[in-house]
C-alpha cells in the first residue's frame, strides 16, 4: 500500500489539510495517509528541513512525501518532483529540498508541468498540483508523465558555525526549538570534536550561563536517581541523535525550556570559548 506523507505551515484549525487529503483519496483511494507535522512554523524552511529530513528515513522506500511550506503558487516559480534516496519529495522550488538533501545527490529532478494546463486557474497549489502528482505516483504513474527532467533546483544554504582563531571560539547559532524548548544548533558533533582536539577545556556560553561538558544522552545529567526531581530544571548540552550540539532543560517543556528560560530563539548565537 503506497504511503504518502503530509507537512505543511497551515496548522490543524483551517480546512486546507483536510482538503489535500480528500483530494487525494478521490484519485487513489487506498493509499496511507501519514502526517509528519502541521505546526511548522509560516514560510519557516529552516524547520522544515530539520523535521524532513529527521523523518522520513524511517519510512519506507519509495514513500511520497508532500511538502508544503511556502507552497504559493506563482506560474514564475516552478513546482518540483525531487526523487532522493529511494523517496519522492514533491515541493515548491523555493530551496527547501537543497537544504534537506546539502550533503545527498538527488536521483533526478523534475519541474512538475501539469500546472501549465491550469496556468492562473491553479488557486491552492497543494491541492491543484501536489495532491494529483502524489496520487499519480501512488498509483504506480511515471514522473515523466507530470514533468520535465531538469538538472537543479533553487539552492539555499544554513548558516554554518565558523571558528575566530584570534580569541579561540567558535560561534554557531540555534535552529530549531523543538516541543520540549530544547535548542538545537547548527554546530556538529565532527566539528566541536575537530576543534577541541586542539584545546584542554571549553565552555559554552549562553546568557552568562556556563556549560562546561557536553552530555552523550539526555539523561547523563542525572548521577542519583533515588534524587531524580532534584534535577528537574537543570541545564545541559548534548550532542542529540542527529549529532547536533543541543541546548536542553531537564525535564523542561515549551514553557520552561531552555528557550523561554535562557530567552533563546531561532538565529540566536551560542559561543563556545576554548582554552
Amino acid at each position: 500500500m503506497p504511503i504518502i506523507t503530509l507537512t505543511s505551515d497551515y496548522g490543524t484549525v483551517d480546512h486546507r489539510v483536510a482538503a489535500i487529503k480528500g483530494n487525494i483519496l478521490q484519485l487513489n483511494p487506498d493509499c496511507r495517509l501519514v502526517d509528519i507535522s502541521h505546526q511548522i512554523g509560516a514560510y519557516n524552511l529552516v524547520q522544515t528541513a530539520y523535521i524532513i529530513k529527521n523523518a522520513y528515513l524511517n519510512f519506507p522506500k519509495e514513500s511520497i512525501h508532500i511538502i508544503s511550506v511556502d507552497s504559493f503558487f506563482h506560474k514564475d516559480r516552478k513546482n518540483i518532483l525531487v526523487k532522493a534516496d529511494g523517496h519522492y519529495f514533491i515541493a515548491a522550488d523555493n530551496g527547501l529540498l537543497s537544504l534537506i538533501f546539502h550533503d545527498l545527490k538527488p536521483e533526478s529532478i523534475y519541474e512538475i508541468t501539469i500546472n501549465n494546463r491550469f496556468d492562473d486557474d491553479v488557486k491552492f497549489a497543494s491541492v491543484d498540483i501536489f495532491a494529483p502528482v502524489a496520487a499519480h505516483l501512488s498509483n504506480g504513474g511515471l514522473p515523466e508523465l507530470i514533468g520535465r527532467k531538469i538538472k537543479e533546483y533553487k539552492e539555499i544554504t544554513f548558516q554554518k558555525p565558523y571558528f575566530k582563531e584570534t580569541e579561540n571560539i567558535m560561534i554557531g547559532e540555534v535552529m530549531y526549538v523543538d516541543n520540549f524548548g530544547n535548542c538545537v544548533t547548527n554546530i556538529p558533533r565532527n566539528y566541536f570534536e575537530k576543534t577541541a582536539v586542539n584545546f584542554n577545556n571549553f565552555e559554552i556560553n549562553i546568557r552568562n550561563i556556563l556549560l562546561k561538558n557536553i552530555h552523550r544522552k539526555y539523561t547523563d545529567i542525572v548521577t542519583d536517581w533515588e534524587k531524580e526531581n532534584e534535577y528537574h530544571g537543570k541545564a545541559s548540552a548534548i550532542f542529540n541523535e542527529q549529532d547536533l550540539l543541543e541546548i536542553s532543560i531537564y525535564k523542561g517543556t515549551n514553557k520552561n525550556g531552555a528557550n523561554t528560560l535562557f530567552g533563546l530563539k531561532v538565529g540566536d548565537k551560542i559561543y563556545i570559548q576554548f582554552e
